[in-house]
């Protein structure tokens, strides 16, 4: 995989950087729920003024609105940055997708944001597959790099494109087969095993769009209604009565998993296994978490927004090898696609 020129080859002693950072967290009354991509931005922010850089203009997006809206203001975001990394030569910028101009890549924006800057550094993997102002435009404009963090990205998921030690187990979760079928398919063939779980399962035991077989749950905790406290119980996966919803992989097909997961050398998981928001159906997608974090002998990476939540809420995040903060971008570079936020920043 090509790794573009790193911002540790940039000399920004005495000049002003842009940094595309990804700052999209969430916010609850106002203020960030889960400041983990704030954190993740911080080492390339150290990395520039420790070499000398003036000041720091920081962008990135936040949600999805349409024009001004005032409830995506990054004035929460920056306090919390600021409150992790009190430095006055950080300014962060008004969310970039405030102006229309963002997603259509127009150069006018992007222009508007190089605007006194000397040299741009991409440290966003999780918006480098979008060809945004603030991704691609860009860096047609000024200098660019690769932030530190969108250096180890790469590297990273990279691996799990070359030559992996074996056996290679792929675990894949979450509603919709669509979603994750570009995966599937590119590193699917590659792995050893596929293990399937969530609503994902169903489908694939109704119609299988992939060319080799995986390993589905053979038992599910159903219940009768869409709800957190619904009735539930532990069926085999073809005794589920009539109308019934599989929520949660069952007790048995948890330890299959997790047995495969064990013996495995290189891990890819992304998805959960069910409604894990709701703790009544939370243990099978706990019980991934832990086998994964628990066999220590493996290349362990995780991706996805949910399976970095599950991480996070047990406390495994510090044993994998890498948490991706990709979600879309990482899916996109597994499927083997190229991202233009990547493939604008010239080669070391």
């Amino acid at each position: 995989m090509r790794i573009p020129r790193s911002v540790r080859e940039a000399d920004v002693a005495g000049k002003v950087v842009l940094v595309r950072a990804d700052l999209n967290v969430p916010l609850e009354n106002g203020a960030v729920a889960d400041d983990t991509r704030i954190r993740a931005s911080l080492p390339t922010l150290r990395l520039l003024l420790e070499n000398g850089a003036d000041e720091i203009h920081v962008c990135s997006h936040l949600g999805r609105p349409n024009g001004v809206d005032e409830a995506f203001r990054m004035a929460p975001v920056e306090e919390r940055l600021r409150e992790l990394f009190p430095d006055d030569r950080i300014r962060v910028l008004e969310n970039t997708r405030f102006d229309r101009g963002e997603t259509r890549n127009d150069d006018g924006f992007a222009r508007e944001l190089a605007n006194g800057c000397d040299l741009y550094v991409d440290d966003a993997f999780g918006s480098a597959h979008r060809a945004h102002s603030s991704t691609e435009a860009i860096a047609h404009i000024l200098p660019a790099y690769a932030g530190l963090l969108l250096e180890e990205e790469l590297r990273s998921l990279g691996k799990l494109l070359g030559d992996v030690e074996r056996p290679f187990v792929l675990v894949s979760g979450g509603a919709k087969v669509d979603d994750k079928l570009g995966v599937l398919r590119h590193l699917g063939g590659k792995a050893d095993t596929v293990l399937i779980g969530g609503k994902m399962a169903e489908q694939l035991r109704a119609e299988n769009p992939l060319d080799f077989a995986a390993v589905l749950p053979t038992d599910v905790v159903g219940a009768a209604a869409f709800e957190a406290d619904a009735d539930s119980a532990v069926y085999a996966v073809d005794d589920l009565p009539h109308g019934w919803l599989g929520l949660d992989i069952g007790p048995e097909t948890r330890a299959l998993f997790s047995r495969h997961l064990a013996a495995a050398r290189t891990i890819f998981w992304n998805g959960p296994m069910g409604v894990f928001e709701w703790p009544r159906f939370a243990e099978g997608t706990k019980a991934v978490a832990e086998a994964v974090a628990g066999n220590a002998d493996a290349f362990t990476v995780v991706g996805g927004a949910d399976s970095v939540r599950a991480l996070n809420e047990l406390g495994l995040a510090d044993k994998i090898s890498w948490v991706s903060t990709g979600g879309g971008a990482s899916l996109e570079l597994l499927e083997g696609k190229e991202l233009p936020g990547v493939a604008v920043i010239p080669s070391a």
